[in-house]
């Protein structure tokens, strides 16, 4: 051997062994899958991307998440250079934060509740009370000092006045005079102006209390007024303090009465309120949007059936409306917020399910159907950032070329991807390419968009994108290196129900997995309508579906039809045959894993939460194929639910006792089979404890033998650490005993 050959063969193995070294510091830097890990910050942390939002100048700002809180600031980012620089001298305005509330900002500044339209202002809400921030100069100012609590803070679109509530009454700002108005003086505990109540923030406006609307000009704004009075009240006790206090919440039941609300337009210098009159009766008033000449404002309604709704376009001068178009939907309707109108003043765009399909129609303003954009047995779909039964599909529209761009579930449904149409419905072309989810942040031009993909093996990633889909840069990767060693990926496929129908599925085994041998299996199920647990994106649940598979449970996911968001005739299957559709797919999709030589037939379980836990229920008492199940706060009987959502499924119980009576679990307790776990929080204000209670106390009088959970003033989703950690520990808990 030559002694060159010996220096290239001891390089060779000081590179080899170097890298080992490397390796195994890398391994050994990297976390223990744990229950703590995966259910606690760090586990919640690893998918966050920056927080981003374009301005109308076509610049954007970016908030960095993955930032130690202390350190994140605003940045100003330019598409075109990729330039980014810091909005704001932070320690400076945490300065001026602290003159003002010594307490505050002790982590960090976090993402305020608005920017003005030019990113120079900010709004926040400190200890209840409204506060400005300048960014240039890196100033705090207070706005409001009051016992009451302010909420809902809005800029006007010219960014001189800030807007908010107090008291159920809306006030204005003008914040170079520093001056307040009071613009209504009617609100009460039964008169709520500019805020909602209850079941309009959970099921017409998606959780986002979304109550009044700035005019273009700044000159006014649109609202809602809501009257509760004669509406169902519910009660929930706290432990706490000595003598416990009582929660008081307006929540209307099915067939009972709901709550009066009616549109009224105030000037912002006047604080007159003119009612926009719409005499054609309605029982729900489920979107407001401004007209682009700040004369008229679009108004939609929907009938108590839910199968109506009315668009209106009101002059809010003399409150006069004049209906524009009608939706009947079989089954629903759903809440939709495509509605566009193009700057030619001729025309405005609209989604509609008319079809069966979610598509995009093109109207002249009168009313008159011009030409569908979007046309086939495919569905626009949205890509996230919204609860999934509020729609909103578009991207962006591109006037001066006649193009409007918008995500849809046109090739599986298992993805998002984003595509472009003309106006006139030709030249549909694909933009993303990537298998995988696409969540799309287009700038107002069109000209760029963000891009928060993910796949179902791959952390998400925030990417620059250039409108013909190229990508331009990538702001933040995917971090792989922070998930623990032992985390593995579940496998995408379909699984046949009975009629053959093709459902999403995907199946997680555990690591050391032996075909030769038989597990155990755990059916995690949501199953509600267009809401699909299953896609090809990354899930925060899949650090919990890794726990149980390192404890030797194979974890599989079904979407029955209903759920997959392909068409609202899937969808409707919930209102044709509710309860017994969902649970007819689900237990197909369960039948077919029995088949699978490496399960056992003996031991498969279910669990789900919310719509998941009433399917649960649904499948535990419907079928015997299950020995063991989880039902996390599941609605047991519609009556006891909001009137929204189960008049959409049931309709009124004057009018179809026969749906309450089969689709109550209460009635069916006598038949549960197999070992149950229920779990509820006593706040509830989703699903009210009632549900569970009822049920336990029928499967009491049944004989039948339960188990519960109960965790103290928490409410529908569990938000604190300790609880869901403390929850993840109980239901594996549960599983080894059961399973």
């Amino acid at each position: 051997m030559n002694r060159h050959s010996t220096i290239k063969r001891c390089a060779f193995y000081l590179v080899l062994f170097s890298f080992s070294l490397a390796s195994l510091a890398a391994a050994q830097q990297r976390p223990e899958l744990s229950m703590e890990w995966a259910l606690g910050k760090p586990g919640r942390n690893i998918a966050k991307v920056p927080k981003t939002l374009w301005l109308p100048d076509g610049s954007a700002i970016l908030y960095n998440e993955r930032l130690p809180e202390p350190e994140r600031n605003f940045e100003r980012f330019d598409p075109t250079s990729g330039q980014r620089r810091p909005m704001l001298d932070l320690a400076q305005a945490m300065a001026s934060l602290k003159s003002l509330l010594p307490d505050e900002g002790a982590k960090g500044l976090e993402w305020p509740q608005e920017f003005d339209s030019s990113g120079a202002k900010a709004a926040y809400l400190f200890a209840e009370d409204v506060f400005l921030l300048d960014l240039p100069s890196a100033t705090f100012t207070r706005v409001t000092s009051t016992p009451a609590e302010e909420k809902d803070v809005h800029f006007s679109p010219d960014g001189s006045k800030l807007a908010y509530v107090r008291d159920n009454d809306l006030y204005v700002y003008d914040i170079a005079a520093k001056k307040e108005s009071r613009l209504t003086t009617d609100g009460s505990e039964h008169i709520l102006n500019g805020t909602l109540t209850w079941v309009y923030w959970e099921e017409i406006f998606g959780r986002t209390d979304l109550g009044y609307w700035w005019s273009p000009d700044s000159k006014s704004i649109a609202y809602l007024q809501t009257d509760v009075t004669g509406v169902a009240v519910s009660t929930f006790v706290d432990f706490r303090p000595q003598d416990p206090r009582i929660i008081h919440q307006v929540y209307p039941k099915p067939g009972e009465k709901n709550p009066k609300v009616r549109v009224g337009v105030v000037g912002a210098a006047s604080a007159k309120t003119q009612w926009i009159n719409i005499s054609e009766p309605y029982e729900w008033l489920v979107r407001v949007n401004w007209l682009p000449d700040s004369r008229r404002a679009a108004v939609e309604t929907l009938d108590r059936p839910q199968t109506e709704l009315r668009l209106y376009f009101a002059d809010t001068q003399s409150g006069a409306p004049k209906r524009i178009l009608t939706e009947t939907i079989p089954g629903f309707v759903n809440e939709q917020d495509d509605l566009y109108f193009l700057k030619d003043g001729q025309h405005f765009l609209w989604a509609s399910e008319r079809d069966d399909y979610m598509h995009l129609y093109r109207y002249r303003m009168d009313g008159t159907l011009v030409n569908k954009v979007t046309n086939g047995d495919w569905a626009m779909a949205s890509t996230g950032g919204r609860p999934f039964w509020v729609r909103q599909a578009v991207a962006g529209i591109d006037e001066k070329n006649g193009w409007v761009y918008f995500t849809t579930l046109k090739d599986v449904s298992t993805e998002r991807q984003l595509y472009r149409a003309n106006f006139d419905g030709t030249g549909l072309i694909q933009i993303s390419r990537e298998h995988g989810i696409h969540r799309i942040a287009m700038s107002p031009d069109t000209h760029y968009y963000f891009d928060n993909f993910s796949d179902i093996k791959t952390l998400p990633a925030l990417r620059l994108h250039g409108s013909d889909g190229k990508q331009i840069s990538v702001l933040a990767g995917p971090r792989p290196e922070l998930l623990p060693a032992s985390v593995h990926f579940p496998e995408l496929l379909t699984i046949p129900a009975t009629d053959g129908f093709p459902m999403p599925a995907q199946i997680l085994k555990p690591s050391n997995f032996d075909p030769s041998k038989k597990y155990p299996v755990i059916l995690h199920i949501y199953g509600g309508p267009s809401a699909p647990s299953v896609s090809n994106a990354w899930q925060g649940s899949m650090l919990y579906y890794n726990i149980l598979a390192e404890n030797g449970y194979v974890v599989a996911v079904i979407d029955n039809r209903a759920a997959t968001a392909i068409s609202k005739k899937l969808e409707n299957t919930l209102v044709e045959q509710p309860s017994v559709s969902e649970t007819n797919d689900l237990v197909a999709g369960v039948k077919w894993l029995k088949q699978q030589p490496w399960v056992d037939a003996d031991r498969v379980g279910v669990y789900g939460w919310s719509g998941g836990g009433t399917n649960t229920l649904n499948c535990m008492t419907r079928s015997e194929e299950f020995k063991a199940g989880i039902a996390g706060a599941p609605v047991t009987d519609w009556r006891f639910y909001d009137s929204k959502w189960a008049e959409a499924v049931v309709k009124r119980p004057q009018d179809h006792p026969e749906l309450y009576e089969s689709t109550s679990l209460v009635n069916r307790a006598g038949q549960l089979h197999g070992k149950l776990l229920i779990i509820f929080g006593t706040y509830d204000d989703n699903v009210h404890p009632q549900n569970e209670q009822a049920f336990m106390n029928a499967l009491i009088e049944a004989g039948k033998q339960y188990e519960s959970i109960i965790y103290p003033m928490r409410k529908h989703g569990f938000t604190d650490t300790p609880a869901q950690v403390h929850l993840g520990y109980a239901m594996l808990d549960f599983w080894k005993r059961a399973l």
